[in-house]
């Protein structure tokens, strides 16, 4: 890519945030980091696979300024941080299993919300979807190629689609409140 002034720094890190924010809703999660801990509120929910009740939260990868409360701050050994394995496989933490047998209503969790270190796949499909919104002043009316040619591809509202398949393993499941 040829930077030649600083209107095309501009234009670049217009693309680069567009671009993050892209790959942030088309994965469902938020990949940058809070720089401390935040209070969020989340509706708790039965969950028949565990037995008992859950909160789904934004992803969180640091237990460090943790705090989960419902009607009182809950004790860490009254829940179960999953999946399991999030920390030892680079992964956040993104529910809370409640050991507690009463109903649950909102749950307020402050932590320190999104990822410590943005994978790499991610980091090169928002360079790779970046890129695309750069040239899209290249493409009028949303049309790359030629139908002459037989060529035409629509530039849809969506990621690109090398960039789908390479976040697809970071695609949450599932709503967030």
């Amino acid at each position: 890519m040829d930077v030649e002034d600083a209107v095309d720094d501009y234009a670049i890190g217009l693309a680069i945030t567009a671009a993050s924010r892209a790959v942030d809703r088309h994965c469902g999660r938020q990949f940058g980091k809070t720089d401390t801990p935040v209070a969020r509120v989340f509706q708790g929910f039965w969950d028949y696979g565990s037995g008992g009740y859950a909160v789904d939260t934004l992803d969180f990868m640091t237990t460090v300024g943790l705090v989960v409360e419902g009607s009182a701050v809950i004790p860490s050994s009254a829940y179960t941080l999953t999946p399991r394995n999030a920390e030892a496989d680079g992964r956040p933490y993104d529910r809370i299993l409640l050991a507690s047998g009463g109903r649950v209503g909102d749950v307020t969790v402050t932590a320190t919300w999104g990822w410590t270190v943005v994978p790499k796949a991610v980091e090169q499909a928002t360079a790779i979807q970046a890129l695309r919104f750069l040239k899209r002043k290249d493409s009028p009316f949303g049309v790359a190629g030629s139908p002459d040619a037989g060529s035409e591809l629509r530039l849809l509202a969506k990621v690109d689609p090398d960039v789908a398949v390479a976040l697809g393993p970071y695609k949450r499941m599932g709503v967030v409140a």
